[in-house]
């Protein structure tokens, strides 16, 4: 008799051994047109962790969706044990619009665990914590940075957490933030209802960005080996050595103007490091934006046009700056140049 049982969602009894696609409803457009988060699960009918990969919980956020669109393709799976739930677009609404939000334009990430009856926003967060997460023992959340933003891949977990660090280290994005559960997150929902979970951020919105896309794959790859979910291959390298920062901050504008970007992403920057010149438009009026840190810019402002508090650099803090600038080209350079070959027929985005 096989120990692996039947998985139910929505209704849809999953048998083991199985690999089936799920449309979730979650409502209707006013032209009466469905709306469905769609949903593929691979069932092996050999027991293992069950682990949910989501994409585009804010829907302008789509380098998730190509990461899991790479994964499903991977041949690996074949030799799956336990569950692996992929949901590539969660906030269907806001991946059709281009938008962040829903259309009551209430942030998702920020309304769980949602309700049955409340906001359109709280009936998607409550179907997918009840049909997705909470069938779960791990997850991976794929995000990106904010519109007209950019971020260095970095991984976010409650680092106290053992098992939340042990897939951290697994993942080898460059940065690991040791990042506290925020209020109606998808991450502190479902850590509360014991599902281990890690955030992938990588990249802009609306953007797809090669070198962070496949960063995402062999870091979901990885975490699924960590787990024994999938076998070590042959020739598996190592995920590079992780730094974990000790504190973050922004440095902001002080005063409005345009921003002419000095300091790149990734950069180490210290104390009275130049990141950028703002300016009136005649050129009359300069500042300096100095850094007041040391550390590595791993986000930073995509649009020139700023208002005196905006938020420009994102630096996060490391008790070894050095190593962590290192950990950061050294991603880039195996994953730019084809060290890391997961998919070798798949073709670079440029």
């Amino acid at each position: 008799m096989n120990s692996v049982p039947t998985l139910q969602i929505n209704g849809t009894s999953i048998a083991p051994g199985t690999n089936v696609y799920i449309d979730i409803p979650v409502t209707q457009l006013y032209t009466h047109a469905p709306i469905t988060i769609p949903v593929h699960v691979i069932h092996s009918k050999h027991p293992g962790p069950r682990l949910f990969v989501s994409g585009a919980v804010h829907g302008d956020e789509i380098n998730g969706v190509e990461i899991i669109r790479r994964v499903l393709k991977l041949p690996a799976l074949k030799r799956l044990h336990g569950t692996l739930i992929a949901a590539p677009i969660v906030n269907v609404h806001g991946f059709i619009n281009h938008s962040r939000y829903l259309p009551d334009r209430r942030d998702l990430n920020r309304s769980f665990p949602g309700s049955e009856t409340g906001s359109l926003t709280a009936r998607v967060a409550n179907i997918f914590l009840t049909e997705i997460v909470a069938k779960c023992t791990h997850g991976i959340d794929l995000h990106t940075a904010a519109i007209h933003r950019d971020n260095v891949p970095q991984v976010r977990g409650d680092l106290d957490n053992p098992e939340i660090e042990r897939m951290a280290r697994a993942f080898g994005a460059p940065v690991i933030l040791n990042g506290g559960l925020v209020d109606g997150s998808l991450r502190k929902l479902a850590m509360e209802a014991g599902v281990h979970t890690l955030l992938y951020e990588a990249g802009e919105a609306l953007r797809f960005n090669e070198l962070c896309i496949r960063g995402g794959v062999r870091g979901v790859l990885s975490v699924m080996r960590e787990l024994g979910m999938l076998p070590q291959g042959k020739h598996t390298l190592p995920p590079p050595e992780a730094v974990v920062a000790s504190s973050t901050s922004w440095m902001r504008a002080s005063q409005s103007g345009i921003l002419r970007t000095t300091a790149a992403l990734g950069a180490r920057v210290k104390p009275g490091t130049r990141l950028g010149v703002i300016a009136d438009p005649f050129g009359e009026c300069e500042v300096d934006v100095l850094s007041t840190a040391s550390g590595i810019i791993i986000g930073r402002t995509n649009i020139p046009l700023v208002h005196e508090g905006d938020a420009l650099f994102h630096i996060a803090r490391f008790e070894q700056p050095k190593a962590a600038e290192a950990a950061v080209e050294q991603f880039q350079a195996e994953h730019l140049n084809g060290v890391d070959m997961l998919l070798e027929e798949e073709p670079p985005i440029v």
